[in-house]
């Protein structure tokens, strides 16, 4: 299909469906501000007012507090994170802010890409959500910017509930017959935005255990505009060989802004290891771990024994050490068509402009439009840290129909943000580090 037809065909089934989705969401609550983002003094997540605030003590004693926003291209916003697990006498901060960047959507044909947050009405497309979709839960009314429908901008459709994940450890003791277990609770946020006939499931998860994972689930329908890929570069759905869906990769961005312990300025390390065959006398190849300090902006890619953290320079755990978030990468199929789409991980000293991965609308003519581009030297003293993940969508039978969810995305860990594991039982907490070592 001619790729302007293509775009025509998204472009329709986008407005005329979610149009519809926002008038069943008709509500007479107010919707959020859309303020625009700006970095501003660490805020607690109780100065923002009561209808834009999440705050969820979970049942093994861990509470999260934050403030949300929805932004005309972004969708989402959530900022002034912050997590106090049982035992911690006030809330750790932890994330300023944190939002989707983009997603890329280039068809493996060459025949047209798409930019769905800055380009083609993600935001616009959120849908409203049935009460059986957030079991347990709450949902939110959204003011939608720049509706499709500006007569009827509410929707019902940011759900927060709480969810059970299966164990968070277990540890039979020492001596005896008795077992230490518990089964892990998560708070998790999440919205269903369409665009043309994919609906994208955007969701953040919030363990007790500090953990947040950020996930984009696609599904929704295949679109029928798109089964033509004679070239040998779809799949064949259907009764023979005569459809072929064109097969196409879905590259998203997160961005995250930290506020670790109150402060901007942190700073990024990434270790690396390196295992050496053994030598004479020993019983196993022997494995080295170095650190290197990431002290200007960086493009960074992920490979095996590789890893980040961001650590605060304000703040340190009861045993004294520096709290930090590991970046933990989710599977990736990176797509090389694109400069900002070769690397995983963008380490950019802070831009209010800079706050999408591609087709950035926000600053002034000149200032690089692609993240990649944002990375020129700068020295970071207030980092910002880009997620890229990626999905080479070859379709099948089972994408139809509705196609089953598939899902992206990755986490941010604690490393040494609480002195022992946060959800520690009473009869172990004594037993930190060494006996004789403040133990």
């Amino acid at each position: 299909m001619h790729p302007n037809r293509i775009r025509r065909a998204r472009r329709t089934a986008a407005v005329g469906l979610s149009a519809a989705a926002l008038a069943a969401g008709v509500t007479t609550a107010a919707g959020p501000a859309v303020a625009q983002p700006k970095r501003t003094a660490a805020a607690a997540a109780a100065d923002c007012s009561a209808a834009y605030r999440i705050e969820q003590k979970l049942s093994t004693g861990t509470t999260w507090r934050m403030c949300w926003r929805y932004d005309s291209k972004a969708g989402l916003v959530l900022e002034h994170i912050s997590y106090q697990p049982k035992g911690e006498p006030a809330p750790i901060k932890v994330l300023s802010s944190a939002h989707l960047a983009q997603i890329d959507v280039p068809y493996d044909d060459g025949s047209v890409e798409y930019d769905d947050l800055t380009g083609f009405g993600f935001a616009q497309g959120l849908v409203p959500l049935d009460s059986a979709e957030c079991p347990g839960g709450t949902i939110k009314t959204v003011k939608v910017p720049d509706a499709w429908d500006p007569a009827h901008p509410n929707v019902n459709g940011l759900c927060t509930t709480t969810r059970s994940r299966g164990h968070a450890y277990r540890m039979q003791a020492d001596t005896g017959n008795k077992v230490y277990q518990a089964q892990g609770k998560d708070l998790l946020i999440y919205t269903v935005n369409k665009v043309g006939w994919y609906e994208y499931m955007t969701e953040w998860r919030f363990q007790d255990d500090g953990t947040i994972n950020m996930n984009v689930g696609a599904t929704g329908s295949l679109s029928p505009g798109d089964y033509d890929a004679g070239d040998g570069r779809g799949w064949p759905i259907g009764t023979g060989a005569h459809a072929y869906a064109t097969s196409h990769s879905h590259n998203v961005f997160w961005k995250l802004d930290f506020d670790l312990d109150g402060s901007s300025k942190s700073r990024i390390e990434q270790y690396d290891s390196k295992v050496s065959a053994p030598v004479h006398g020993q019983e196993a190849p022997s494995n080295k771990t170095t650190r290197t300090d990431v002290t200007k902006e960086l493009a960074g890619d992920a490979k095996n024994m590789r890893w980040w953290r961001v650590v605060s320079t304000a703040g340190k755990n009861k045993d004294g050490h520096a709290r930090s978030y590991e970046i933990v990468q989710g599977a990736s199929n990176k797509y090389p068509g694109h400069a900002f789409t070769s690397h995983d991980v963008y380490f950019t000293q802070y831009d209010k402009c800079e706050q999408f991965a591609s087709n950035n609308p926000g600053c002034a003519s000149g200032h690089p439009k692609t993240v990649d581009k944002f990375v020129n030297g700068q020295t970071l003293t207030n980092p910002v840290v880009w997620v890229n993940v990626g999905f080479h969508h070859i379709a099948r039978d089972e994408d139809q129909q509705p196609m089953p969810v598939h899902w992206q995305g990755f986490s941010i860990a604690p490393r040494d943000v609480t002195a022992m594991n946060p959800l520690t039982p009473a009869a172990l907490a004594d037993q930190n580090g060494q006996p004789g070592n403040g133990s």
